[in-house]
């Protein structure tokens, strides 16, 4: 099997930084890239080297060289440009959060399936090393029972009406920009969340600026959260079980190492550097799945995405947060 051709819709920061990613992945092959303008789909083709240049996300989509898309672009067009390429026959990788509403969600997840594409939501940090080391010490019985998880993600950005994080037409807000990064972390140790309890500071754009979240899961299991873009936080995550804890190094979502703390043992701290930038993890996840003929990844399951986007709906109804696309 040759190189897998990689297309980005999208030329903002995360475009580059999933760009910068895939160059570390030796079986990917960026080969385009779709914007929509002229100018910038070639001043970011110049930057890494991309054949071919799109003015248009449709271009970009019936582009005979691409196998699997990269979808940047801001919330509230996640959907539809998802659909775009998967209507094209293309396998997809959508960025975080996987769309606006799970109803959007379980759109893009049926046509994926009729299609027979690959479809992911581009949760990163699930598939770094050191998350992957933290997933094995806990199958391996390292805290006993996890029973609690803790964690933050937030930042001071300025206030900008007109800006993706606090433009309510573009999806703005802390919950759906950093804040399910603490929600899928929680989904992925406990499972679905079988209760929430949210509360938000609203700004003057309507939108999320700072929120603190509880998640109750089966067997009474519990997970805390807070997430900000007005508010700057520690960016730390720990896992509490039944006989000791684990605790990701700072910052949690791209984090270099992890520390296992047994009660009457002294901490064991494991170091698991990031090869590249930490975008290419998924980018490897999402061509080995293609590889092997997979329609979406164990690690990252369609139904878990939409358990999550059903979950970031419960807690933006208890806020009365409704998005005007909504």
């Amino acid at each position: 099997m040759g190189k897998i051709g990689w297309g980005i819709i999208g030329t903002g920061n995360i475009a580059h930084k999933f760009a910068t990613g895939l160059t570390v992945c030796d079986e990917a092959e960026l080969v385009a890239v779709g914007s929509r303008k002229q100018e910038t789909a070639d001043a970011f083709g110049d930057e890494f080297d991309v054949p071919h240049r799109h003015a248009s996300y449709e271009a970009l989509a019936g582009d005979p060289d691409v196998d699997v898309v990269y979808i940047s672009t801001p919330h509230s067009f996640h959907h539809d440009n998802t659909l775009l390429c998967l209507e094209a026959g293309k396998h997809v990788l959508c960025e975080k959060p996987f769309a606006i509403n799970v109803a959007q969600a379980e759109a893009m997840v049926a046509v994926a399936r009729e299609k027979k594409r690959f479809l992911m939501d581009a949760v990163w940090s699930r598939f770094q090393p050191a998350q992957v080391k933290m997933r094995e010490l806990i199958a391996a019985g390292a805290i006993g029972e996890v029973r609690m998880i803790e964690s933050d993600f937030g930042f001071r950005a300025g206030v900008n009406p007109d800006a993706r994080l606090f433009n309510p037409t573009l999806g703005g807000g802390a919950l759906l920009d950093v804040g399910v990064y603490n929600i899928q972390l929680a989904s992925m140790l406990l499972g679905p969340a079988t209760e929430v309890k949210a509360l938000a500071a609203l700004g003057e754009t309507g939108v999320d600026e700072q929120a603190a979240v509880i998640t109750l899961h089966e067997q009474g299991r519990i997970a805390c959260s807070s997430t900000a873009i007005r508010t700057t936080t520690k960016h730390a995550a720990a896992v509490f079980g039944t006989d000791g804890w684990i605790t990701l190094d700072e910052p949690w979502w791209r984090t270099n190492g992890l520390t296992l703390v047994v009660r009457g043992k002294d901490p064991e701290h494991f170091d698991t550097p990031l090869v590249g930038n930490g975008y290419n993890y998924e980018a490897d996840e999402v061509m080995a799945c293609i590889g092997a003929g997979k329609l979406e990844s164990d690690m990252m399951s369609l139904d878990e995405t939409l358990s999550i986007m059903q979950t970031l709906d419960e807690i933006r109804a208890q806020w009365g947060l409704k998005y005007p696309m909504e």
